[in-house]
């Protein structure tokens, strides 16, 4: 049973959701998920129905099978990333008195093709696998400092010592950002996640203008003195043949700021954390370090932890269920990729899997535009890990917690060696 004192309250169910696909799950507050993600997930997969509308957090439809998740990525006119659609922000907009500041949407993520298209061209040749490559050497240097660090010291915390630093570090640097500044901006990040439980328009406005205000200073001191770095390049770049305003910036600066400081830190403590948790798998790694790539890839399967929304633009009839116009829904990853359908015994974790072709990175035109960087972060942390530190385990004395929500990881993985 849950613990429903942490849960939200329960919203009415609407007329089209049958009891066949009501299912109870908060993905905020359920006691299990946030005790275990992963092992709640495959609970899920068992005995909830493969596309169930939960009564929390305002009522949602949570797609859970592989082959759902799939499609509904890739059908924009049905599953559309406008969760406010277009024309109603600009209608809103337009009622603005003379003055009022530009309200930043995350944009290309909130948007549909063909104008996501557009917004999306500009950061495509900055994240190219070429151009991730030519980050190779920095990202290894910045992952050998950190590690080396937390090696001095006999074991701690990797969230803090390595997993949260070094991506942290490394978007920063790319967008041109004070490093001195980086605890702000991530406890600036995490107030950002926490909040999008709330779906109140007010406080989503107040938590955007938040984010861009501490950028503000930076993105316009690049406009007049440009650098080698990303708020630079976008300021040199055009949307739909016209060139970026600074409202453009800042839109885009929105989803950069939260994706670059936030996600890869999930997928890198996930991994280390299935690591300390199997001995056997660390010494056949360091054994044969070419199996680390692959092994990576089957770490994002196992442990796929983003969790991405749409919203119902038309009536339809999605694998036998009825959804209905404006109905929110949950591109649940996390299960798809527990898919056993998919994956012959999907829970468990197979170096030698025929399949490894996951969506942990989702995707339709929507895929994530950093997979590249994330890619080549977790392999180098991976490296270096087993390369330097002796066979590492959980401290048996601090157990890992975790948090829920659009991005699931582990908070804190403490580990320790001999």
């Amino acid at each position: 049973m849950n613990d429903v004192s942490t849960n939200s309250p329960v919203a009415q169910r609407p007329a089209h959701v049958t009891d066949a696909v009501t299912y109870d799950f908060d993905m905020f507050g359920d006691a299990a998920y946030v005790a275990d993600p992963h092992k709640r997930i495959l609970d899920l997969v068992k005995n909830a129905p493969p596309i169930f509308w939960t009564p929390r957090n305002g009522g949602h439809w949570m797609l859970m099978t592989h082959s759902a998740n799939f499609h509904a990525s890739r059908d924009t006119e049905g599953f559309s990333s406008e969760i406010v659609p277009q024309a109603m922000i600009k209608a809103m907009m337009a009622k603005m008195p003379p003055g009022s500041p530009h309200i930043p949407q995350p944009l290309p993520i909130t948007i549909d093709p063909p104008d996501h298209t557009a917004y999306r061209m500009p950061l495509q040749r900055a994240f190219s696998p070429k151009a991730m490559l030519g980050l190779q050497k920095s990202i290894r240097e910045l992952a050998v400092d950190l590690i080396e660090k937390m090696k001095a010291k006999g074991g701690g915390n990797f969230v803090d010592e390595v997993a949260e630093p070094m991506p942290v570090q490394i978007f920063l640097k790319m967008f041109g950002l004070p490093l001195e500044r980086q605890q702000e901006y991530r406890t600036l990040v995490k107030e950002h996640m926490e909040g999008n439980q709330n779906h109140d328009p007010r406080a989503i406005v107040a938590r955007m203008l938040k984010l861009t205000s501490i950028m503000r200073e930076t993105v316009l001191e690049r406009k007049e003195n440009p650098q080698d770095d990303l708020i630079s390049m976008l300021w040199q770049s055009e949307i739909n043949g016209k060139p970026t305003t600074l409202a453009d910036l800042e839109n885009y600066c929105v989803v950069l700021f939260t994706a670059g400081l936030d996600t890869v830190v999930n997928g890198i403590s996930h991994g280390v954390l299935h690591l300390a948790k199997n001995p056997d798998l660390q010494r056949e790694l360091r054994a044969n370090p070419e199996k680390i790539h692959g092994a990576s890839e089957e770490l994002l399967r196992r442990y796929t932890f983003t969790v991405p929304l749409r919203r119902i633009a038309k009536d339809l009839n999605f694998q036998g269920v009825e959804m209905k116009t404006n109905d929110r829904v949950m591109l649940f990853l996390p299960a798809a990729d527990l898919d056993s359908s998919e994956y012959p015994e999907a829970e468990r974790y197979d170096l030698q899997r025929q399949n490894s072709v996951h969506i942990a990175f989702g995707v339709g035109p929507h895929r994530c535009l950093g997979s590249h960087l994330a890619r080549l972060e977790l392999q180098i942390v991976y490296e270096e890990l087993l390369a330097r530190v002796p066979e590492f385990r959980l401290d048996p004395d601090k157990p890992v917690t975790y948090h829920g929500g659009h991005v699931v990881g582990p908070d804190a993985v403490w580990l320790r060696w001999n």
